[in-house]
Parts: C-alpha cells; structure tokens; sequence
C-alpha cells in the first residue's frame, strides 16, 4: 500500500541510484511545468530506516530541488517489497509518461541483467518489446555493450543518433582504443555511412599492422587535421579519410598519386575526364565527356586525337606496374 506525503527533500537519499536510468535528461519542458502547476503526479519512494530510496521520479525530485523547494508530493511504499517488483513498477511508469532514448534503453537493460539477474532469455523475450526493440539476443547485447561504455562515448552515441552497427564496433575497441576514437570522431562532421568507414578501415588498419587505434589517431598527419583551425568539421572528414585509406591500401594510394600526377600532366580541358579501372586491377582507361555545343564537341574530338601522341597517355594505357589485391597491403607503418 501507498500513502501520499509531503515528504522533506532532505530525508531523501539521492546518492541512492538503484532505480534510476536517467541519461542527459531535457528538462526543460519539465521545470516550467513545475514552476507553473507544481508536481502533478507524486514521485514514488520506499520508507528506509533512514530516509527515503527514490523508485522513480528522478527527475522531478531535481528540478524541485533546483527550484529551491524544501519538499515534493509522493507517494510511499511502507511495506516490503522485492527490488526488481519496484524496479518494473519504475519502468512501467517511466514508459507511460515520457520513454526512454537509447542510452537509457542500453542503461535499463544491463540494470535487469547485471543487477536484478534476470535471465538475458527472458529478458530477451519479454522485456525488449516494452522498448520497442525486436525480440532478439544480438539487440540485447548491443544494447548490454552500449551500457557499459564509457560516459562520453554514451552521450556521443546519443547526440549522434549511432547505429547499432555501429555500436558494435565501438564495443569490439578497447577502452583506451574506444576513448582515443571518440576523440577523433567528436572533431569530424560524421553521417552513419561515414562513421561506418572510419571504424573500419581503424579496424581493419590496427589488425593488420597489429597497432592499437589511439597509435593510428596519434600519427601527425591525423592530429594536424582534427586540430586545424581553419579547417571545417567536413572538410576534416574527408581529409582524415584520406589518410586512413593510404594507411589501409598503401599501394593502391602510390598508384592514385602516379595516376593522378599523370593526368594533370596532360593538361586536358575540364569537360574531359579519365579513369582508371577499380583498384587498378586491369589495363585500359576510361574517358568520360561533356559539351554543350557542336563547337565544344569539335575542340573535345580534337583533345582527345592529340592524345594519342602523349607518352603519358600510352603509360596511362598500359597501366604501369600492377596492383595488388586492395585487400592486401604489403607495407605497415607501426612496426
């Protein structure tokens, strides 16, 4: 049975975080509710022999407190009753009157698991519905990795609306892995297909070169990019990708460069362009063209035959020495 009470703001133990799964809370909308209608639903509390233990209402009790008020209407639990009862009582409550976002999901779920014991199977089945989540081992581990992350990758992970897989592969680095990449993806201006590559070829980088992550993002051409004052959160995605791909393909970044420097030497007007096959692998261009007029097709024809007289034409034909499998560089930076 539950009393209503006024009950003092100091006989509350807020370093009592059992029930709670609060994570960068808007509370906003909150304060001026309260600041205009007081508390309309009570908090829930459970008598202690000394104080009170918050069920749920969190955030309510902060705001009031940072209000200034000296108490807050709630409702009190006097008998016994088992921790993981009132833990759904707090769920159930939570659920109907605001939800939770991912990290309070994530925070949730571990809660059921490593404090309460639940069996991960039937929290599975019956407790990620009420999340909105499918009925699925590998979401709960996802969400059980997420959990126990670090704070800063949590809030990075929320601010930035992350994946799921992508919150696997921030689970798969070591903390001080992890930490290291946070720090270079909080510089960047990321979208999920973006942030997916670059944990990737880190990955793929460190396993091969046999390198931990924060020896990657260490490397000065890295640290000059994130640091760059003048340099946009875009403009940085795209040039630390850069890098990356040189680090993961070293030789097929050799071959862009010749192919490149190559192509400039011809000087060909900016309606005609070249490519190389994917990855190199084959002989043979491609030559691509636009224009706008018989005039403009004429002067393009007329490029395009003077091309047959460049020697760096015929290299670029050839294909000079040949690639290796992309998948398969040979050199490794971190030895």
């Amino acid at each position: 049975m539950t009393l209503i009470q006024n009950i003092p703001l100091d006989q509350i133990d807020f370093s009592d975080g059992t029930f709670s799964i609060n994570f960068m809370p808007d509370l906003e909308r909150l304060r001026s509710s309260i600041q205009e209608m007081g508390v309309i639903q009570p908090v829930l509390l459970r008598e202690k022999p000394k104080g009170y233990q918050i069920i749920s209402g969190f955030r309510r009790i902060g705001v009031v407190q940072g209000l200034g008020h000296t108490g807050i209407v709630s409702r009190v639990i006097h008998e016994e009753t088992e921790d993981l009862k009132l833990f759904f009582i707090s769920l159930h409550d939570n659920l109907t009157s605001r939800g939770f976002n991912t990290v309070e999901k994530a925070i949730a779920l571990e809660k059921l698991v490593d404090h309460f014991k639940v069996n991960p199977v039937v929290v599975t089945r019956e407790m990620l519905p009420l999340f909105d989540l499918e009925r699925n081992e590998k979401i709960l581990n996802t969400f059980l990795s997420l959990a126990r992350m670090e704070e800063e990758v949590k809030r990075y992970v929320l601010e930035e609306a992350v994946s799921r897989s992508n919150i696997r592969k921030l689970a798969r680095l070591s903390v001080e892995d992890r930490n290291a990449a946070i720090t270079l993806l909080t510089a960047l201006k990321l979208g999920e297909n973006s942030l997916r590559e670059i944990l990737t070829l880190l990955e793929e980088i460190t396993k091969r070169d046999r390198c931990s992550v924060r020896k990657v993002i260490d490397l000065n051409e890295i640290q000059s990019l994130i640091t760059h004052p003048e340099l946009t959160s875009t403009q940085k995605t795209e040039r630390v990708k850069r890098v990356l791909m040189d680090l993961r393909y070293p030789r097929m970044s050799h071959l862009e460069e010749q192919f490149e420097k190559k192509r400039r030497g011809l000087s060909l007007p900016p309606t005609i362009s070249l490519h190389h096959p994917p990855f190199f692998e084959g002989r043979g261009l491609r030559i691509a063209f636009q224009f706008e007029s018989v005039a403009e097709y004429r002067s393009i024809l007329s490029s395009l035959s003077a091309l047959a007289e460049r020697e760096e034409f015929e290299e670029m034909i050839r294909g000079g020495e040949q690639a290796p499998n992309p998948k398969h560089p040979t050199t490794n930076r971190f030895k």
